[in-house]
C-alpha cells in the first residue's frame, strides 16, 4: 500500500526521520494512535508526539503554542513539549492532556511531502519498549515491520533519538538527552 493512502487510512507506516525510523500514523483522530500503540506494545498512557513537516503546519495543527519557542527549536532534532490549553490531540498526551509533545524534523524532502500530504502525523520511534532506536528500515523489528501498512526506506538516519524538553514550567527541563546534548539544547532555546 502506498505510504500516504495509508496514513489517509489511519493506519501505522514507518517513516525516517532526522534522528530514527518512526512508526506514524494520521494524527487527527484517535485510531492511528490506537494502531501504533497495539503494534508497538505501548501504553496509551504513554504521550506520543506530534509531527508535522513544517513549523507553518505545526502551528496551523496546535495555534496556541508559544510561536517563539517552536521557531527557535524547530525544524530539528527537538522533540518540544508545550501546553496544550485547548487539550488538542489528546490521545496523544496520554495522562497529561494538559501539554503535548510535537516534532517538527529537518526531514528529507521524501518524508516531507508524506507528512504534508496528510497535514499532521503521530510518531514515535520504531522499536518495541527498551529496544534500540532502528537507524534503517531492516533494524526494525520484524514484530512492527510485518504489520505495518506502509514503509519509506531513505536509506540510514543518525540513529540517536530526539533531545525532549519541557517547556511546560518555568524552567525549561531536559526529560531526555538525545541527537543534541543537555547544554547546547538549552543554550539554543535561550538564543
Amino acid at each position: 500500500m502506498d505510504v500516504v493512502a495509508a496514513l489517509l487510512a489511519y493506519r501505522a507506516v514507518l517513516l525516517p526521520t532526522d534522528t530514527v525510523y518512526g512508526l506514524a500514523a494520521r494524527a487527527d483522530r484517535p485510531e492511528g494512535a490506537d494502531e501504533v500503540y497495539r503494534l508497538k506494545g505501548r501504553s496509551a498512557r504513554q504521550p506520543t508526539a506530534l509531527l508535522a513537516a513544517s513549523v507553518d503546519a505545526l502551528l496551523s495543527a496546535v495555534p496556541e503554542l508559544p510561536d517563539g519557542a517552536v521557531r527557535r527549536m524547530l525544524p530539528g532534532p527537538f522533540t518540544l513539549v508545550l501546553p496544550n490549553p485547548a487539550k488538542r490531540y489528546r490521545w496523544l498526551c496520554g495522562d497529561a492532556p494538559h501539554a503535548i509533545g510535537v516534532r517538527v524534523p529537518d526531514l528529507r524532502p521524501e518524508a516531507a511531502d508524506v507528512v504534508a500530504a496528510v497535514g499532521v502525523v503521530l510518531a514515535t520511534s520504531a522499536n518495541l519498549p527498551g529496544g534500540a532506536d532502528p537507524r534503517a528500515l531492516d533494524e526494525v523489528p520484524d514484530a512492527i515491520r510485518a504489520r505495518v501498512a506502509g514503509e519509506l526506506d531513505l536509506g540510514p538516519v543518525p540513529g540517536t533519538p530526539s533531545t525532549v524538553l519541557d517547556l511546560t514550567g518555568g524552567e525549561p527541563r531536559v526529560l531526555r538527552e538525545g541527537a543534541v546534548t543537555s547544554a547546547d539544547a538549552l543554550a539554543r532555546l535561550k538564543g
